[in-house]
């Protein structure tokens, strides 16, 4: 059987200091955020050959996202206010965590496989028409490359494979 998009849980740190952590559940107001590999290919068509041979070089991740402009949703304003404020460069980067709910962590209540990621927020827009809710959208594009580890629910703690 399919799993439904719900078995995904998306965290944002919205911490205003890099130094300290504080990740909110990217829900109420999130109507979409999607993830998209970004894989980049290389290929070659040797001499002998009618087709080319691919190779895949690297990835440029992504994850695009709408929400609703709510703005008591801490998560979505943290969003919103990047736009807003037209921050850029280490000023428009968070972390955030995908939690994969279908995979949980053996001996560990609440803990699932998860990836943290460091993220270039890139809001498009800020748009409604007369009379209808105000939607926000854009995309969180990968800084570098993601840690693989676990997330418990609970503490809202990311721990990294390899780490207590």
């Amino acid at each position: 059987m399919a799993e439904t998009r719900n078995v995904i849980a998306d965290y944002l740190n919205i911490a205003e200091s890099g130094v300290t952590e504080e990740y909110a559940l990217m829900g109420v107001g999130i109507t979409k955020l999607d993830e998209s590999f970004g894989a980049q290919s290389e290929g070659k068509c040797y001499i002998h050959q009618k087709t080319k041979s691919n190779s895949i070089k690297s990835y440029e991740e992504e994850f695009s996202f709408e929400s609703e402009l709510i703005s008591d949703e801490k998560v979505v304003m943290a969003l919103y206010n990047v736009g807003r404020n037209n921050l850029t460069g280490k000023e428009a980067e968070k972390d955030y965590i995908r939690v994969e709910t279908f995979r949980p962590i053996s001996g560990a209540e609440n803990t699932y496989a998860a990836r943290k990621f460091r993220v270039a927020v890139e809001v498009s827009d800020c748009s409604g028409d007369g009379g209808e809710n105000l939607t926000v959208s854009g995309s969180l594009k990968a800084v570098g490359d993601f840690v693989d580890g676990k997330f418990d629910k609970t503490t809202k703690k990311f721990t990294a494979l390899g780490e207590s």
